[in-house]
């Protein structure tokens, strides 16, 4: 007597486009796979490298012949001037040097920063549009999305020790640099640096990235 075997039923794991976009938005890998945000990352890298590419020698900048007290404050401003024009660069990257050290000599600081930045980044600016941010099984809107962001976001500026560690480095950074500027003695030989470095300031290598960003991610304006 043959024995006749239940059907074997096909079992699939497919899931539905909702949990789909969920999973992928709540575990981050669509959007560091986001093609606008690698170009972002990118342009980014290439700008940086382009702009310190500009950066003047740093023995010119702790050149101690060249220093000198200024006799009034309006030389002294005058030196401000000219030495931000030269040593721009320079400057950036110390005052980038010395809000380093002070995030992290606060690890607290800098880890809230940092999940701001992620934030932002992942759950809004680069979040494709067509997949809803979905957390504990509740979808939020954009603008819900952004509200909790721009709410998160002042919680971690102004209640936290982030925004005080901030505002004195940048504080600090901004003293060395007029101080140094103040003191240093500018060089007939900056003038035609100075010239010519008014049109191709180092932030502008923000505006690479930027540009990258807005023509490959259309939906960020859509959402404002």
């Amino acid at each position: 007597m043959a024995s006749t075997a239940p059907p074997i039923l096909p079992i699939s794991n497919a899931q539905p486009a909702g949990a789909a976009s969920a999973t992928a938005v709540a575990g981050g890998e669509a959007p560091a796979n986001n093609p606008a945000f690698r170009a972002f990352i990118n342009n980014l890298s290439v700008s940086l490298r382009n702009g310190l590419d500009q950066r003047r020698p740093w023995s010119e900048l702790t050149d101690r012949s060249a220093f000198s007290k200024p006799e009034s404050f309006s030389e002294a401003t005058l030196r401000v001037r000219k030495n931000f024009s030269y040593f721009r660069v320079n400057y950036y990257a110390v005052v980038s040097l010395i809000l380093a050290v002070s995030l992290l000599t606060n690890p607290f600081s800098l880890i809230l920063l940092i999940g701001l930045l992620a934030s932002w980044t992942f759950l809004y600016l680069f979040r494709p549009a067509d997949q809803p941010l979905v957390i504990l099984g509740r979808t939020f809107s954009d603008f819900e999305t952004l509200a909790l962001l721009s709410a998160f976001t002042v919680f971690t500026i102004f209640l936290t020790s982030v925004g005080s560690v901030l505002v004195s480095a940048l504080m600090l950074g901004v003293a060395v640099v007029c101080l140094h500027g103040a003191f240093r003695v500018p060089e007939d030989l900056f003038l035609d640096d100075q010239e010519n470095s008014q049109a191709t300031g180092f932030l502008s290598f923000l505006r690479g990235p930027a540009v990258a960003a807005a023509a490959a991610v259309p939906s960020v304006g859509a959402r404002v």
